[in-house]
């Protein structure tokens, strides 16, 4: 199968109501609607496809771009290809899940995190972060630099009060990342978090919330689920 032949196969299934909701979480066009749960069906069918997920991208057809990260076959991914992608890359949905979620899935997702939160693109530092948020939920903790992730939490409290909107936004999902997902920083998380204070994000015509770091956290605790890795980043 063919991207054109994907194509033509989801661009029926589009919905007008789904896209104004997707318009409201920022996504632009080209944007046929498509519902996950339907790409999701496709998805089961090809499983994983390097290069039909490089076409499907190309596109920069949104539903085909979150479609493409579904069926990326992650540890053929290079640095070519996913510095290619963040830079493609067009609205929140892309650049703070399909992208991080390849990235932290494949080989360089540690280098590219680093290398994109230094970023001034407001896309591309808040998928820096986002990665960073995926690599830590997945990752066993033997195989974090948690030297590496102390020090990025430390840093927080004073940067991210001056980041741009998504990247405030991502930044206080890492911090929620790390305390729930590696013990060993549980409490610097909390502290951190309780040093940030209130984070403030436009979150435009949407109902979402920012949600509260140390309130986060601490359910996490309470209900057992804290350092309970993913099975994958994608969903």
């Amino acid at each position: 199968m063919t991207a054109a032949e994907i194509i033509e196969q989801i661009r029926p299934l589009g919905l007008e109501s789904y896209k104004k909701v997707m318009f409201k979480h920022g996504a632009v066009e080209p944007l046929f609607g498509v519902k996950i749960e339907e790409l999701k069906k496709i998805q089961k069918k090809i499983k994983k496809d390097y290069q039909l997920a490089l076409d499907l991208y190309d596109t920069g057809i949104y539903d085909a771009m979150y479609l493409a990260g579904l069926i990326a076959d992650d540890e053929k991914m290079t640095k070519k290809d996913l510095r290619k992608w963040i830079k493609k890359a067009h609205c929140p949905g892309i650049q703070e899940y399909t992208v991080p979620w390849v990235a932290a899935e494949g080989l360089y997702g540690w280098e590219m995190a680093l290398e994109w939160i230094e970023s001034k693109e407001e896309g591309v530092a808040a998928a820096g972060w986002q990665t960073l948020s995926s690599l830590v939920s997945i990752k066993d903790n033997s195989e974090l630099d948690l030297e590496a992730l102390a020090k990025l939490l430390e840093q927080i409290p004073k940067k991210i009060h001056k980041q741009p909107n998504r990247v405030r936004y991502t930044m206080n999902g890492f911090v929620i990342a790390v305390g729930s997902y590696v013990s060993e920083l549980s409490d610097l998380a909390i502290k951190t978090a309780e040093a940030v204070g209130e984070v403030y994000v436009n979150m435009g015509e949407t109902e979402c919330k920012v949600p509260s770091a140390p309130e986060y956290i601490e359910k996490a605790k309470k209900r057992g689920s804290l350092t309970k890795k993913r099975k994958s980043a994608k969903c």
